[in-house]
Order: C-alpha cells, then structure tokens, then sequence
C-alpha cells in the first residue's frame, strides 16, 4: 500500500500520534512532511509505503492557515498552553475593521521573520524547545518567507479577538505572525485559535479524521494518481530491465519528472536531465 493519506488533524493528537496510529492500522512504513502543533487541527498529509518516497516533491509546498488572534496577554509559548508574560490594553480603536486590514496587509510579500523559541527547528543538534524548556537563551537567525495573501475573517471586540485567513510560503510561523500582528496594532496577542486549511493542492475538505480508521485505505492517493498532471514515458521489456537495474538511459525529453510505465502497467518515476533518463521511484 503505496501512497499519500490525507489526515484532518484533531486537537491534542501530535502529529506523531497520527503516523503511530495509522502505522499500527495499516502495517505500513508511515511518515509526513511538516508537523502540526497538538492545539492545532486541519491538513496533515501523510506518506505511506513507498509513498514516503514522495516527501522530497511536498516538503516545499505552500500552506494555508485560518488562525485566531487572542489580544491583550503575551505567552511564553506564543500560544494558549504557555503561561502569560505579558498583559497590554486593547482598544476600541485598534480593532476597527479599517485598522485590522490595513495592519494585516502589511504583511503582505516577501520578509524575515524569527521563529518562535518554542518550535522544532534545530540549532546545535537540540530543539529551540529543549532549549526553551530549560529557561537557556539562543539566538534564532531570521528566515524568509512569503505571505501571498492575507484577510480578515471577523473580529470580536468582546472577546478581543481577531481571525484571519493566510497562504504563505514553507517555513512561516503563524504564532509568530500572530504576535507580530499584534504589536502592530498596538498591544501584544497569542494564538488562541490555528486550523491548516491546505497543503499545496490538498485541501481540508478531501481530509480524514483519525477516528475514520475504517476508511484509511479506500482513501490512500496513490503515487501514479498525485502525479497525474506529469508527463509519461513508456518502456519496452528491454528498456524495462535496463531501467529497473539502475541503468541510465538516452532519450530526447526535457527535464521534467516522468511517470513510467509498461505495456500500460504504472512502474514507478523517472527523472530526466540532460536526455538521460535516470530511476527514481520504483513500486
């Protein structure tokens, strides 16, 4: 069973918990390409078999997020588990839907942004939260990202609270973003509130949830199906064992990656470059 999962992520499971569950039910070699925090649900697509084979065509993808904004206290964790540092006045003012848009256009292109120190980036072989964990400081270098587009979905004044949509490049912090928005309203904020509504083209609408163990396998994308819009090259018998021994072969095709097939049965990719066809994965 060789292929990609879709998982709408729930509350308080790790992603971890995820691949452990559906590793146990299918048998399979289960991975995923990019983690979700355990308060946060929504998209988490999943590599089984052969298919984890697949992780370097999605790690790269673009995401997106509706996340909610809670105004007025900092955490430590920049989230709603870590303890408040930090309480600042929220007024009428900042929250006029006019102020609330342009404040989060701003965010809009390509900048920097510091990753929040509760996170799983490495630096010297530890985690930023093992580091976090002990109270020890560590200089975090600024990443690049993109935000493509931003908008708002509501704002409670009552609750102080902000929701908003956003597509951003790999990489992006929302609970950083958050933060940020805050500040520049004016006050500080944490993230109350995180759903990943897509995954470069998978969306939350074609996503399981855990509970739905009984439809895991009728609902794996298999590799020839998430790679139906690249082009196909078919192998005689001769051209096949040649293939499949590693062997490289001439052909006059652009670089691109390949679907191979023989006598209409899927093998597997290929990669071409330079008119040499090259084996990538075989099923």
């Amino acid at each position: 069973m060789d292929g990609i999962l879709l998982i709408n992520k729930e509350k308080a499971w790790t992603s971890n918990d995820v691949v452990q569950k559906v590793k146990h039910k299918l048998n399979e070699k289960v991975g995923h390409t990019g983690t979700l925090d355990p308060l946060a649900t929504g998209v988490l697509p999943l590599l089984v078999g052969k298919g984890t084979l697949l992780s370097k065509y999605l790690i790269n993808h673009d995401k997106e997020y509706i996340a909610t904004i809670s105004l007025g206290k900092k955490t430590e964790t920049g989230d709603a588990e870590g303890e408040v540092t930090q309480e600042k006045q929220v007024t009428n003012n900042m929250l006029e839907e006019g102020n609330v848009k342009n404040i989060l256009n701003t965010f809009c292109g390509k900048t920097t942004q510091t990753p929040p120190m509760y996170s799983a980036i490495k630096v010297d072989g530890k985690k930023l939260y093992e580091y976090a964990r002990k109270g020890k400081n560590v200089e975090v270098p600024p990443r690049n990202i993109q935000i493509y587009n931003i908008e708002l979905i509501s704002i409670s004044s009552e609750k102080k609270e902000i929701t908003y949509k956003v597509s951003c490049s790999k990489g992006t912090y929302i609970r950083s973003l958050c933060e940020d928005i805050a500040l520049k309203l004016g006050t500080v904020g944490y993230m109350k509130d995180l759903v990943r509504t897509k995954v470069g083209d998978f969306k939350i609408e074609d996503a399981i949830k855990i509970s739905e163990e009984e439809d895991f396998e009728k609902n794996i994308i298999t590799i020839e199906d998430f790679l139906s819009n690249k082009p196909s090259i078919n192998l005689d018998k001769n051209q096949l064992n040649k293939f499949l021994n590693g062997v490289k072969l001439s052909v006059e095709l652009k670089d691109e990656v390949y679907k191979i097939y023989n006598n209409s049965i899927f093998i597997g990719t290929g990669t071409v470059k330079e008119n040499t066809l090259k084996r990538d994965i075989v099923i």
